[in-house]
């Protein structure tokens, strides 16, 4: 379509791909008050984090790192914090590191746990076809949280899940303690219960999303253009990744 061989395509691609992205210059960070943040895995070889603006739906910060843990984000959110940043409240997957880190810079930051990520870890744990009426209960109810959006949908959950635990936690509690069922009842009941007070902060403040789902998809666009460019040095495919937030930021 352009005209040029795949040789010419091949250099115009390896001349930009050794260039440095340049620095987002028109980022406001002191503007930016609420964020989704997430990160994703490429192989096993490091992880891309990104930090979106969840009203401009930009990402304003990006960077490529070993893992999505403590010791590499907390260097990054310190240079946020002098650039400027102080942020209202994140939007994240519920990972504790990341929690960790962003509490030990902005200790009254708003966490919004994802409501999707409690969904699916807690079906995961309740297996598809659980045995126990109780555990088929409590997957019903799980199963909507990813769709909450409203303060009357946030009390037919809680509604609904403290009767089922006044109800079937001792009987839970009494089930052999090597059993599968206890073992993913018991996940599943600690999972809701470490995320019960970070759950529902998006039906006071609406500018608070109550999931990930928007940096998921950008995840998912990325490795799907990402995929097209298979065999690419790691330095290389870090500045493909760092290209292309640079592009989703300034369009133009």
């Amino acid at each position: 379509m352009s005209g040029y061989s795949s040789f010419k395509l091949h250099q115009i691609k390896n001349y930009w791909l050794s260039k440095e992205t340049p620095v987002l210059s028109n980022i406001k960070y002191q503007k930016i008050k609420y964020i989704i943040f997430d990160g994703t895995y490429f192989h096993k070889d490091g992880c891309l984090i990104v930090f979106i603006d969840t009203q401009t739906k930009q990402p304003f910060y990006y960077t490529y790192v070993r893992q999505e843990g403590y010791k590499c984000l907390l260097p990054i959110i310190k240079r946020l914090q002098e650039l400027g940043l102080s942020p209202k409240a994140f939007t994240i997957d519920g990972h504790k590191s990341v929690i960790n880190a962003l509490l030990e810079v902005w200790p009254n930051v708003i966490i919004q746990r994802c409501l999707f990520h409690i969904q699916r870890q807690g079906l995961q744990w309740l297996r598809r076809k659980p045995k126990t009426p109780e555990a088929k209960e409590l997957r019903n109810i799980i199963k909507s949280c990813g769709a909450m959006k409203t303060k009357q949908d946030m009390e037919f959950f809680l509604t609904r899940y403290f009767h089922w635990r006044k109800a079937n936690y001792k009987s839970v509690i009494e089930m052999p303690t090597f059993s599968i069922a206890f073992k993913d009842l018991k996940r599943a009941i600690t999972l809701i219960d470490n995320a019960l007070k970070d759950m529902f902060h998006f039906v006071k403040d609406q500018n608070i999303v109550p999931t990930t789902n928007y940096i998921e998809n950008f995840f998912k666009q990325l490795k799907h253009k990402y995929r097209g460019h298979n065999g690419l040095s790691l330095k290389h495919k870090i500045a493909y990744l760092n290209w292309y937030c640079f592009f989703k930021n300034c369009p133009k």
